[in-house]
Formats: C-alpha cells, sequence, structure tokens
C-alpha cells in the first residue's frame, strides 16, 4: 500500500474531491423520492396546491442541478486522478526496467514487460477511477436508501433480510471465481503479445522461409487460448448482472406483493410505497455497483500483482555500494581475476570458469572461440551488463563495481551482437554516442566506420528517416552506422561483438585500419568468427567452452594453439 500511496500523494486533491462530489449526488438521489412521494401523496389526499407543487418541483430541480454538478465533478476528479496516477507509474515502472541488467531482462519476456507497462496499468487505472467513482457512491447510497426505506416501513424493510444475505453470498463466490480467471487471462495475453512481437519483428525471415502458416498457426494457438480465457473469465460478468438483476427484481415483486396489501389496509400511503421501490431499486443497485466494483478489483489485483514482480525485481547490478563513484575511465587497462559467471544462480554449469586475463591499455585484443563459448558474455563484464559470480573485474585497477554505472559506461562503447537503430534520422542515430557532437564530427566518425560512402548517396544524406529498427538499411550498412555511433561516443574502451559479420573483407580491412591509425587513444576489443578479423591484433584470446586456452600473436597461436589452429584451417580451406 505505501508504494501505491507514492503516486496517490500529488493528486490528493483529487482522490479527495472525487468521493466528496460522489456523496453530493447520493445526497441528491436519496432526497429525490422522498419529494416525488409528497406530491404523490397530496394528489392522492387532494391536498396538492399550485404553491405547493411549484415549491416541490423548484426543490426537486435544485436537487438535479446538484445531482448533475456532484456527477460531473466525481467523474471529473476521478479521471485526473486516475490518469495521472497511472502516468507516473507507467514512467516508474519504465525506468526500472531501464536499470535492469541482462540477467533480470532475461526473467521477463518483451511482451510481458509490455504488457505489463500498457494494459496491466491500464487495468488498475480504470479501477482506481470506478473506485474514487463508486466506493463512496454505492455504499453510501445503499446505507442512506436503506435507512429511509426503514424510516418510511420498518416491517416492510424485513425483505432486505433474505435478499442482501443471498446476494453477498452469491457475490462472494463470483469474485473468487473472478480473480482466477482474470489472472490467467493476463499470462494468456503475455502470450499472444509476445508471440506477435516475435512474428512482426521477424517477418522477413518468415516470408524469407516461406513460413507464413507455421507462424500463423502459433499466433492462432495463442489467440485461441486468450480467447477462451477470455471467455471464462467474462462469463463471470455475464452470469453476474443477470443473476443480480433477477435478485433485484424477485425484492421488486416482493415489496409490491407485501406493500400492496399493506396500502390496502390504509397502514401505508401510495406516495410512500413509491418512495420505498425506489430505494428498495437504489440498495439492489448499490450493491450491484459494488459487485463490478469488486470484479473490476479481481483484474486490478492481478495486474497490480504483476505490476509489483516489476517494481519488487531486485536489481542485479547497481551502483549503490560503489567505493568510487566520481572516478571515471582514463587509460582503458582491463583485467579479469579468476572470473566465473552462470545465468541462473541455481545453475551447476558456468558460462565462464575462472578467467585470468590482463588486456593493456590502447591495445587491440581479438577474441575468438566457437559460437557458444562465452565470448560475448565475457566482455558484458566490463560495462557490467551482467556481474560475474566469482572474481572480480577491473578497469584501470579498480573493480568495476566501484565506479558509477553512468562513468563507467559512459567510458565504454559497446556494438552488440544484434544491431539496433531506432526510429529517426541517421545522424540522430548517430548522436546517440555523443548528442552534443557536430555534423563535422558525425561525418568524421562515419568515415573511420566505412559507412560516409553509402550515406552520401542517400539524397537526406544523413537527414535520411530510418525506420523503426533500420529496416530500411541492409545489414552491413547497419553495422557500419552502430560501429560510427559507438566510436562517436569516444569511448577509452571500444568493444566490437561480431560486429563486422555482415560487412565485405576490403571494408572491415579498411574499418581495422582506422582503429590503428586514427583510434589510437583506446582500448578495442574485437570479437570475431573469422581470424581474418583479428589476426592482426596486438592480442588474440581463444575461448573454448567458457574458458581460455590461448593467448598471444596470431603465429603463435596457429603453432601452439590446437583450437585456433582448426578454426584457422578450416576458414582457409585446408585440412591435416
Amino acid at each position: 500500500m505505501k508504494r501505491w500511496f507514492k503516486y496517490i500523494k500529488p493528486y490528493l486533491g483529487y482522490f479527495i474531491f472525487g468521493p466528496v462530489c460522489m456523496i453530493v449526488e447520493v445526497i441528491g438521489e436519496v432526497v429525490m423520492p422522498k419529494l416525488l412521494a409528497s406530491v404523490i401523496n397530496s394528489a392522492n389526499d387532494g391536498t396538492l396546491t399550485n404553491e405547493s407543487s411549484i415549491g416541490t418541483m423548484f426543490l426537486m430541480i435544485l436537487t438535479a442541478i446538484l445531482m448533475m454538478a456532484g456527477g460531473v465533478g466525481g467523474a471529473y476528479f476521478a479521471s485526473k486522478a486516475s490518469v495521472n496516477f497511472a502516468a507516473d507509474l507507467r514512467s516508474d515502472m519504465y525506468s526500472r526496467v531501464q536499470a535492469f541488467s541482462f540477467a533480470n531482462i532475461d526473467k521477463f519476456s518483451t511482451g510481458s514487460l509490455v504488457t505489463r507497462l500498457t494494459n496491466d496499468v491500464t487495468q488498475v487505472q480504470n479501477f482506481i477511477a470506478m473506485l474514487l467513482r463508486m466506493a463512496l457512491r454505492a455504499p453510501g447510497m445503499m446505507i442512506a436508501a436503506l435507512v429511509m426505506a426503514i424510516l418510511i416501513k420498518p416491517s416492510l424493510s424485513v425483505v432486505f433480510a433474505v435478499s442482501i444475505p443471498l446476494m453477498l453470498v452469491t457475490l462472494v463466490f463470483i469474485v473468487r471465481t473472478g480473480f482466477m480467471r482474470f489472472s490467467k487471462m493476463q499470462e494468456k495475453i503475455d502470450a499472444l503479445n509476445s508471440n506477435v512481437q516475435e512474428n512482426v519483428t521477424n517477418v522477413r525471415v518468415v516470408k524469407s522461409f516461406v513460413r507464413e502458416e507455421y507462424s500463423g498457426k502459433g499466433f492462432r494457438k495463442a489467440n485461441k487460448e486468450l480467447k477462451d480465457s477470455g471467455i471464462r473469465a467474462m462469463s463471470v460478468m455475464i452470469f453476474l448482472s443477470p443473476i443480480m438483476t433477477l435478485f433485484m427484481n424477485a425484492t421488486i415483486i416482493a415489496v409490491i406483493l407485501i406493500g400492496g396489501r399493506i396500502v390496502l389496509r390504509g397502514d401505508m400511503s401510495v406516495g410512500d410505497l413509491s418512495a420505498f421501490i425506489t430505494y428498495v431499486t437504489q440498495i439492489l443497485s448499490s450493491l450491484l455497483m459494488i459487485t463490478f466494483l469488486i470484479m473490476m478489483s479481481s483484474r486490478a489485483m492481478a495486474s497490480g500483482k504483476r505490476i509489483n514482480e516489476v517494481m519488487d525485481e531486485k536489481l542485479d547490478v547497481t551502483d549503490e555500494n560503489a567505493a568510487c563513484p566520481d572516478k571515471k575511465v582514463e587509460n582503458g587497462e582491463i583485467e579479469f581475476r579468476h572470473v566465473s559467471f552462470r545465468y541462473y544462480k541455481d545453475s551447476e554449469d558456468e558460462v565462464l570458469s575462472d578467467i585470468n586475463l590482463t588486456i593493456p591499455a590502447n591495445s587491440i585484443v581479438g577474441i575468438i572461440g566457437s559460437t557458444g563459448s562465452g565470448k560475448s558474455t565475457l566482455v558484458s563484464m566490463i560495462p557490467r551488463l551482467y556481474d560475474c559470480d566469482q572474481g572480480e573485474v577491473l578497469v584501470d585497477g579498480v573493480n568495476v563495481r566501484d565506479y558509477s554505472l553512468v562513468n563507467l559506461r559512459d567510458g565504454i562503447g559497446m556494438v552488440l551482437q544484434k544491431n539496433t537503430l531506432f526510429s529517426g534520422s541517421i545522424a540522430d542515430n548517430l548522436r546517440w554516442g555523443d548528442e552534443f557532437a557536430t555534423d563535422e564530427e558525425v561525418r568524421q566518425f562515419a568515415e573511420y566506420a566505412q559507412a560516409d560512402k553509402f550515406v552520401s548517396t542517400f539524397s537526406e544524406g544523413y537527414d535520411t528517416p530510418l525506420d523503426q529498427g533500420g529496416t530500411n538499411v541492409s545489414g552491413g550498412q547497419k553495422q557500419r552506422l552502430c560501429i560510427a555511433r559507438a566510436l562517436l561516443k569516444k569511448p577509452k574502451i571500444l568493444i566490437l561483438d561480431d560486429s563486422t559479420s555482415a560487412v565485405d573483407t576490403a571494408t572491415e580491412a579498411q574499418i581495422r585500419r582506422a582503429f590503428r591509425e586514427e583510434l589510437q587513444g583506446s582500448t578495442k576489443i574485437i570479437i570475431a568468427q573469422r581470424i581474418s578479423s583479428v589476426r592482426d591484433a596486438d592480442m588474440i584470446v581463444v575461448v573454448n567452452e567458457g574458458r581460455i586456452t590461448g593467448i598471444g600473436k596470431h603465429e603463435d597461436l596457429l603453432r601452439d594453439n590446437v583450437e585456433y589452429r582448426e578454426i584457422y584451417e578450416s576458414q582457409s580451406g585446408k585440412e591435416e
């Protein structure tokens, strides 16, 4: 509750005035039947005069205006409160996700996080809006109407002793069933969103393999599961309204039958019976509103639980205990001391095992090894995208955990295996490296990455808009733009994770030449599948099954390291 109050507090006025306005509306609704009853009784007794009817009419109009003002005010404040609450909550959730390490992100699918940030927050928002409008209005009206009905005819109020308990028992059963079914439905929404995101993102692969039918089967399965889950959840709501209406109508019929006899005996006026019936309707309508509110709470509680899972996720990587929060990366020397790592803490399989490696400042280091050997995970330890389980990683002689995350990552430029560009112009994308970079700097570093040549062929040059994900440029062009973006950051440590795999060898050679000749003030780590990408490096590291099996220059490894020689011979077409 403390967490939610954080989002309520800034808009406490809205949260207070909303229910107050609803109470005003309730007062009007409870007074109106009594005014109408007085008119009916006066007409029935023959005592109705123009003066009295005009006076009562004036009071009824005033009451109606008061009800309208209360209703509009309540709706306005409820909307303002719920929308602002949801906006702040969504913003904090987004910031929380942004702070996740790779290990945190691995616990949630992308589709699930999207659903939680959008659909789940919207469910809570809708519940708050309904809560502010109904939380006081429904019980307030039920209690006020019950009191008024008892004051009119206590003996006739006995019908409530039967109808209300029956309705409450039904209500409890429906709420318990609804919570479980709505929780299941939210999980199915997750699954469908993940399926849609995966297939839409990879639609080119789907089409190239002519797998539309297979992809469609997966979507239809997820869609059907959501539909079935939705039907089961909504069936609770479907039965709710008719059942509650049945109770309402049965109670009204009982009141008419019993009240009619009382009227015939002369113990009750027609106007009072009319008001009593209205109060019965208000009482049972209030119960129906409470039922809907509780049903919405079932869905909101399920969504709130999923939101809390994101907000309560313990961050694997933080800088709260950083010993040197003001220190920045200055030279780019890197050292791994007895580093071991596993993706899941309870797993026995180590991805990296007892890694010991020193990378001198301003050197060019190549890392090579088979797929899944742990190369990418190893370099991800440097900017703390993952934290090692054992050992330590040092930059400039300082444990990376002693840097602030901002200062550490500011000194590191990284091009990931999966190259990602954002919607916007080419220049906007490159300025992710340095938002204050001049046009000349943008062009210069694009030249180093061999991107300027193809960008210059575009009619709009660096102002050319990119589609989301950079789908309107080729794979090789995307890689070169991502390299230029990392270079523009002017990092002390540059990590290229298989970032030239889609670039031809001649262009790759030019990029490597630029690294050596133009970018001498930084440490460069190049992960590659091709030996040609790293053979000129100052040092080459061979990784196999999470262990370093060789360190040296190309000629030394070719002579002394079996794994390296096998890779070289497979790529050069030689066989022993």
